[in-house]
């Protein structure tokens, strides 16, 4: 998917809507627990409930990678039905992903050869051979981690250099040396604000994969009125607020409320775009 086809739906739907499927066996409403596949059968009807009103699914691998092999079948699944009836969705392997060059060809291949995904996360920790490899494939996307929603962000990525450079900001200007706004998004949590002001001045045309809202206390608004740009540039997660507004047998129903009632507040800030 390019940029400009992102675009295009985002427009069509008249949403940025990314949902979340940090599916948590724990958390599923217990009748699912009888079905074969419990975590297929929640993200199936998760996903049926919201894909009207959304434009990204985002599965975070870790939900399926503790549960072992049946996990993994679980996301290969979930992957191949999102493929299969909803072609038109942007799907993100939340991976954070980042190791040496021979290591991350590896993590690449798995993710881009062997699946359907459109993009991962990658930390540039490591520096450039180690985000090259993911960068390698046609039509794919690197969304980079740059400031993230957690509050142990401060640690690093607030902190500046001698130069008075912070290091997310560092993060953003060396790595537009590296790929186009075309092939590149950065990750950019929903709780920092104003600081998208900041990101914007660095990269003003990248779209940002926003995490934070809802659950993490992130403002969609003030998202909107800092970090959109002339192509919307932004694709808001939510997961716990979306798959767990209902615990009951009525969870989809609550699931697709919940998305429609960001969609909708969406739909005002796309306005003017």
């Amino acid at each position: 998917m390019t940029k400009q086809q992102l675009f295009e739906n985002i427009k069509k739907k008249q949403s940025f809507l990314c949902v979340g499927l940090d599916t948590d066996i724990k958390k599923i409403p217990p009748h699912l627990l009888r079905e074969e596949d419990p975590v297929f059968a929640f993200n199936k009807a998760i996903i049926d409930a919201t894909a009207d009103y959304c434009t990204a699914y985002k599965p975070n691998s870790a939900f399926y990678e503790s549960l072992g092999y049946k996990g993994q079948l679980s996301l290969e699944k979930t992957v191949n039905y999102i493929r299969r009836n909803y072609p038109d969705q942007f799907v993100i392997a939340d991976a954070k992903r980042g190791d040496i060059g021979n290591t991350s060809e590896m993590y690449a291949r798995a993710v881009f050869d062997n699946s359907g995904f459109d993009a991962v996360t990658v930390a540039p920790y490591m520096g450039e051979d180690s985000v090259k490899p993911f960068l390698g494939y046609p039509g794919k996307w690197v969304i980079l981690l740059a400031l993230t929603s957690n509050k142990g962000a401060d640690d690093f990525q607030l902190t500046s250099g001698t130069d008075g450079e912070r290091l997310f900001e560092k993060v953003l200007r060396k790595s537009q040396e590296w790929a186009s706004d075309e092939e590149m998004m950065y990750v950019a949590g929903a709780t920092q604000g104003k600081l998208f002001a900041d990101i914007r001045k660095i990269a003003p045309d990248h779209f940002l994969l926003v995490p934070g809202v809802g659950a993490q206390g992130g403002s969609l608004a003030e998202v909107a009125k800092y970090g959109m740009n002339r192509q919307c540039g932004l694709l808001v997660n939510s997961s716990r607020q979306i798959l767990y507004a209902d615990p009951t047998e009525r969870f989809a129903e609550a699931a697709r409320r919940e998305a429609r009632k960001v969609s909708e507040e969406m739909a005002v800030y796309l306005r003017d775009v």
